[in-house]
């Protein structure tokens, strides 16, 4: 197998069993493991008998740990980086040493392993593939109200805390009172919990069961937007061959059983 000289290393998120073996033998074989809370990774080193040393790596001591970690590596030692759970630069530290090895010829390579977000999707129906992360939401909650308007027509996912999440969910209702959520929470644990619905149903199940646990959620795309999204298109692809509304309204409720009248107001700019 090819060594590297900083490895990447997804923890669990919450079961002590979802450790790959590879990742055991890679934390066993470095000599230092940068870690964002020595006293959550220690718990999990002892959980696998992993002497290694630690060291600590957090986004507030980022940019002043480079030095010392290239000197380290410079020594001919290997390390590796894990955040307190999940995997390292997905809303975890590690982007600004990352960035600094590769640029000074150092090897660095990933593992797979546990991830909130691939955890959470692979249990949730959805209509296609595409979503977009965009991690922690805002604190104000008038750039929430934005990020939700602005991703109405796209699948979106964020990580939440306990007592956050109600009050998240509440203004996400305010800018779109009937959309389809999906939560999950406590994923990996013994009391995981997954639940899909409208956001007044999820909204009142979270008033009557006190939330616990960090949260993934879910925001179905508005599928009436896209639709009009879609039809928007093909208006304007008509358009430019030459063909008048009213050609177009025919044409496209015909084709695709819409009607002729909402397609026309499409067409005409209402």
């Amino acid at each position: 197998m090819k060594e590297y000289d900083f490895y990447i290393v997804p923890t669990p998120i919450g079961n002590m069993g979802d450790l790959t073996f590879r990742a055991i033998e890679i934390l066993k074989s470095v000599d230092i493991i940068a870690c964002e809370d020595s006293r959550v990774t220690q718990k999990l080193l002892n959980h696998y008998d992993i002497r290694t040393k630690t060291l600590s790596y957090h986004k507030y001591n980022e940019k002043e740990r480079v030095e010392q970690i290239v000197k380290i590596l410079e020594s001919g030692q290997k390390i590796a980086l894990v955040s307190d759970a999940g995997t390292p630069l997905i809303c975890d530290p590690g982007s600004v040493i990352v960035k600094e090895l590769r640029q000074r010829g150092f090897s660095v390579t990933a593992l797979p392993g546990a991830n909130a977000i691939v955890t959470f999707l692979s249990q949730i129906s959805r209509q296609d593939e595409c979503f977009s992360f965009v991690g922690f939401l805002p604190k104000t909650e008038q750039k929430i109200q934005k990020l939700v308007t602005d991703y109405e027509d796209k699948d979106f996912i964020f990580y939440e805390s306990p007592n956050r999440i109600l009050q998240t969910l509440r203004i996400i209702k305010s800018v779109r009172p009937n959309t389809k959520i999906a939560v999950g929470r406590e994923l990996t644990k013994m009391f995981e919990e997954i639940i899909t619905g409208e956001i007044d149903n999820i909204i009142e199940h979270f008033e009557q069961n006190a939330p616990k646990g960090e949260f993934v959620v879910l925001v179905f795309r508005n599928n009436n937007f896209a639709d009009v999204n879609e039809m928007q298109k093909k208006v304007k692809l008509l358009k430019d061959k030459g063909f008048s509304p009213k050609d177009i309204s025919v044409i496209l409720s015909e084709l695709f059983g819409e009607n002729k009248n909402k397609i026309y107001k499409i067409s005409v700019g209402k």
